[in-house]
């Protein structure tokens, strides 16, 4: 995983090239919206159990038989084990949002899910519904104006939805 500094200096060096116009501006603009991104990540982080929590009584009030005998989330080690993977999905999130990019979100977290979920017998569309209530109430915290670098955060809000995004896609 580059950081985006990286790639850049990478890919001209490769060229054998100068940085162009376009990449230092591309390069300034990132470093103009570095405060909202880590506002947004903080917010998230600080948030972390509030939102997983959350997303998990929404989606078993939703899916009951979840947690009903016999059901997946069913037993406290299940239920543990179901909290501790919407917890990690939700890190590598913010892992993609400080980076802006999505590789160490699919590198170390997606890559090989689905097939492990469908191993173990998790219902896949569970999961992906629980990351997207994941999504709604991170979403809904980070976007709160109060108290972060002032501006407009819509393209980075549906940036870090990107994310929730493709790893609800990632396990479907």
């Amino acid at each position: 995983m580059l950081d985006a500094f990286a790639r850049v200096v990478s890919q001209a060096d490769a060229r054998g090239e100068f940085l162009s116009t376009a990449q230092l501006d591309a390069l300034s603009a990132m470093v103009s919206g570095a405060n909202k991104r880590l506002d947004t990540v903080n917010r998230i982080t600080s948030n972390a159990s509030t939102i997983v929590a959350a997303a998990a009584r929404t989606l078993f009030a939703e899916q009951p038989q979840l947690i009903a005998p016999g059901g997946n989330a069913y037993t406290s080690r299940r239920m543990a084990a179901c909290l501790r993977d919407m917890e990690i999905i939700l890190r590598y999130v913010t892992y993609a949002t400080i980076a802006g990019d999505a590789s160490v979100l699919d590198d170390r977290c997606l890559n090989g899910l689905r097939e492990t979920y469908q191993a173990l017998g998790v219902p896949g569309a569970s999961v992906a519904n629980g990351v997207s209530k994941m999504k709604d109430a991170a979403i809904k915290i980070a976007n709160d104006p109060a108290g972060i670098t002032p501006g407009d955060c819509s393209a980075l809000m549906s940036e870090v939805a990107t994310y929730f995004d493709r790893a609800a896609a990632a396990v479907a």
